[in-house]
């Protein structure tokens, strides 16, 4: 197969926006398309600007700023059947959004033109015929989707071929093969992207969806085949099961098959680009994405771990940074000494590494530890303290003298209130608190943070930014261990915490204290107080 350049096609704020919960702000989808821009992406669809004000208020936007690289598209369907491309206001819409490159979607599927356009297949050719001879008459660069293409292709080749013949003859610059079910096997885009390929004289793209996990995998077929465009969004949202996820398909594009797409130094960028879109939207990164996820690079078996450590690459496909990411060494019950020295490492416990002795009784504290419901794997703070404890290098940096925690309703439509009552001391001296929060634990949060804060200023900028809790033992109802793992940020680092008790406040109040301690140990270890 010879090496080939692939254009990179972004629809994350069209294609990516029908994706249940996603929607992009205004001023989102400008932040957007200037980070796809400086990523390397060519292409980027702003939307569909004659169904929407949002998507049209974008295109008159973005025309202010000031891109390196990429060309806006404007996205809409061919004229409407029975009205002349220049007298339909969608495609007007079109020449309105003022973008170099528009794309349309027309009917490749006799099943649509019969069921959902109700036209004959004379008039849905001229459909396509009309409006892309329009766009290119008016100086566009025009791509053409074919909408459901493989399963047109599957029912009737000669008629989807001919759509794809006539938007050739109007002068499309480029055809795009679509999966729009996105339930297409590989050998059949295979197949079907080679066969238009030999039969047209302009470039093939593909644009998958996700509906039976093939939507990458069907992605890199197509290419395999001749396709030169990949259309695809960040993260792989879209509607239903999603689209072609882009981060994954680009750093196989360019590492495993050899393609040019994006410049190797830009790909460094790609983890920080997908948690940028999922911050966008408010949704939480998937740890196990490929590539660019949280877990991509992390082991947990202890041969696994141990054969890393002589070698990385006896257990990791690429060096991790190539794509922004780091490799992370996960503790647990299945851990060996190899875990615990690699992981002691990376969390930064100076001298552990030279200690075999010391390295067997933190697995031995962690192993008994995690009998009880503790659990370390998202909780490096936590498993930092763990280290010191084990080692007898813990300092304390307060001590608790007690606390009380009061949930009050006054009334059936009166919201619950929250107070907790902290009693610490600090250098012997006693720090007595209370806290109103939205719940018991936001109340004991602000009780413990009022208590310090005259002590420990540097804790003011700390918050946490995310609660989760687990039931260990959901058979013993109310009466189970509950496990409470907290991720907390300063707005520079971010780490985790965890604590395990049969009452949730405990297990909480466990979890905070690691937080606050596992910040002041790292100021105090960075000569910062």
């Amino acid at each position: 197969m010879s090496k080939k350049r692939i254009s990179l096609y972004d629809t994350t704020l069209r294609d990516g926006a029908q994706a249940q919960g996603v929607s992009f702000s205004a001023s989102g989808k400008i932040l957007l398309a200037k980070r796809l821009d400086s990523f390397g992406i060519d292409y980027i669809e702003g939307g569909f600007p004659g169904s929407n004000p949002k998507d049209m208020a974008f295109f008159h936007a973005i025309r202010k700023e000031e891109l390196k690289h990429a060309r806006i598209v404007a996205f809409g369907s061919t004229r409407r059947a029975g009205k002349r491309a220049k007298d339909d206001p969608f495609t007007r819409s079109l020449l309105e959004a003022d973008t170099p490159t528009v794309t349309i979607f027309g009917k490749t599927w006799k099943l649509h033109v019969r069921d959902v356009l109700r036209t004959s297949i004379k008039e849905n050719l001229a459909m396509i015929s009309d409006t892309i001879a329009y766009l290119k008459d008016n100086g566009k660069e025009v791509f053409f989707d074919a909408e459901h293409f493989f399963d047109g292709f599957n029912d009737d080749p000669d008629f989807a071929m001919n759509v794809l013949e006539a938007a050739q003859s109007a002068g499309a610059d480029a055809i795009i093969l679509c999966d729009t079910n996105g339930g297409s096997l590989c050998e059949d885009v295979y197949a079907a992207t080679r066969t238009v390929g030999s039969r047209l004289n302009i470039p093939v793209g593909i644009h998958t969806h996700n509906d039976i996990g093939l939507a990458v995998a069907n992605a890199l077929s197509a290419v395999r085949a001749g396709a030169v465009q990949v259309q695809g969004t960040i993260n792989g949202y879209g509607e239903r099961c999603g689209n072609a996820n882009l981060c994954t398909v680009i750093p196989t594009l360019k590492l495993k098959m050899g393609h040019g797409c994006i410049d190797l130094r830009k790909m460094k960028s790609l983890r920080s680009l997908s948690i940028f879109v999922d911050d966008l939207i408010n949704v939480r990164h998937d740890v196990r994405a490929p590539y660019v996820g949280q877990n991509a690079f992390a082991h947990k078996g202890g041969p696994h771990v141990n054969a890393v450590k002589k070698n990385p690459i006896t257990f990791e496909h690429i060096t991790p940074e190539k794509v922004g990411n780091e490799r992370h060494v996960l503790v647990s019950e299945l851990s060996g000494g190899s875990n615990i020295l690699l992981k002691a490492a990376e969390v930064g416990a100076a001298g552990l590494s030279k200690s075999k002795t010391a390295a067997g009784e933190i697995l031995n504290a962690l192993k008994s530890l995690e009998h009880k419901g503790y659990a370390f794997e998202a909780a490096d703070a936590s498993f930092r303290i763990l280290i010191q404890k084990v080692l007898k290098q813990h300092k304390a940096f307060f001590e608790l003298e007690g606390f009380r925690v009061v949930v009050e309703k006054r009334g059936k439509d009166e919201p619950c209130i929250s107070e907790a009552t902290l009693k610490v001391r600090v250098n012997d001296e006693i720090e007595h608190t209370v806290a109103e929060g939205d719940g018991p634990v936001n109340a004991l949060d602000g009780a413990l943070r009022k208590a310090l804060t005259r002590f420990y200023p540097e804790i003011a900028n700390v918050h946490l930014t995310d609660f989760r809790v687990r039931i260990l033992d959901p058979e013993e109802a109310t009466a189970a261990i509950t496990r409470v793992l907290i991720e907390s940020s300063d707005g520079t680092d971010s780490w985790g915490t965890v604590g395990v008790s049969e009452n949730i406040i405990e297990a909480s109040w466990e979890a905070l204290v690691d937080s606050v301690e596992y910040k002041l140990f790292k100021e105090e270890k960075n000569g910062k107080r």
